[in-house]
């Protein structure tokens, strides 16, 4: 009886619901009727996933290579995902803020403690022919992780280094992202003139990332802590999380790539170009860069030593063994 009086109980609940919504539950039952059941499978689509690594030449190891990129774009969803939830937020509660920030780090972690797969996973010789069959696609055109780094931080604090005093809050979205760091990485330091590379990813994003740099303009992560009650912005659990939320996205993520640079590309005396035409040597370092999402809660000698001592590590010629 008491089963019964349950099934009732849901039967009205689900009757109200639907009759709020102006929809009619007989319908949803006769389709729940019919409904087959969900099987693993279908739910998360493994026939597709597992049917989009397509190698472009005969080398086993690509297959290696094209899955842990897209790996590592899921992982970047992932970190959006919690983003987007801090940015949209209204309620100013620092449980639920530090619960999103230490979600983001812990996705972060994975992505840099699973990098040696692209490390030692590889064989050498195996990825300096197939990437040539690359060209000019480049992990420097990941639109996610631009979007990330403009939902973590104002634009102004994305600028590139060499200019970045010239420029604050008060100009433009558009001219702010016209100096956005990333974009020197990308451009002939001697002619000035932008690779295919960055010409591909402009012509295919900018309007996605203007449009999100326009949002998010006073609501980004950082925007979202100064603008937390006083009591809130002391509290030393968030401040850590944030402040390894910085180390994660602009010192360990790039220096993990900056040991796969030098497996591949920096071995024998013979220095090799990315596969993007991106200068990688003055690109990838965190102390050329100097990226830092949230400025206020780091001590000015941790800024003036930004990313140095792993840098001085990944550069000593000793320690080209990575």
């Amino acid at each position: 009886m008491k089963n019964d009086e349950r099934i009732e109980s849901q039967i009205n609940k689900l009757e109200e619901k639907f009759k709020n919504s102006g929809q009619d539950l007989s319908s949803y039952l006769d389709g729940l009727l019919y409904q087959r059941y969900l099987t693993y499978w279908d739910y998360i689509h493994l026939d597709t996933l597992l049917s989009i690594q397509v190698p472009r030449t005969h080398f086993p190891d690509e297959e290696i290579f094209i899955m842990y990129h897209q790996i590592t774009e899921l992982y970047f969803k992932l970190i959006l995902h919690e983003q987007k939830q801090i940015v949209e937020d209204k309620s100013q509660d620092l449980k639920f803020f530090i619960e999103k920030v230490n979600r983001i780090n812990s996705y972060f972690k994975a992505l840099i403690s699973s990098f040696s797969i692209m490390i030692k996973g590889m064989e050498r010789e195996q990825f300096l022919r197939y990437r040539m069959a690359l060209l000019p696609a480049s992990g420097f055109q990941s639109a996610q992780y631009r979007m990330l780094e403009i939902y973590a931080t104002p634009l102004e604090n994305l600028v590139h280094h060499t200019e970045r005093e010239s420029f604050s809050a008060k100009d433009s979205i558009e001219e702010l992202f016209d100096h956005i760091y990333w974009k020197k990485g990308a451009t002939d330091a001697v002619t000035g003139e932008k690779t295919l590379t960055l010409k591909q990813f402009e012509f295919r994003y900018t309007p996605r990332l203007l449009r999100i740099s326009n949002e998010v303009k006073t609501s980004s992560i950082y925007h979202k802590y100064l603008q937390l009650p006083e009591e809130s912005k002391k509290n030393e659990e968030l401040i850590n999380s944030l402040k390894d939320l910085d180390v994660n996205a602009n010192v360990n993520w790039p220096l993990v790539h900056m040991g796969s640079a030098y497996r591949y590309l920096a071995k024998e005396n013979k220095e090799v170009d990315a596969t993007g035409g991106t200068n990688w040597k003055n690109y990838l370092p965190p102390s050329f860069q100097k990226i830092i999402f949230f400025p206020t809660l780091h001590s000015e000698d941790e800024k003036d030593t930004w990313g140095k001592q792993w840098v001085d590590h990944i550069f000593n010629p000793s320690n080209n063994e990575v």
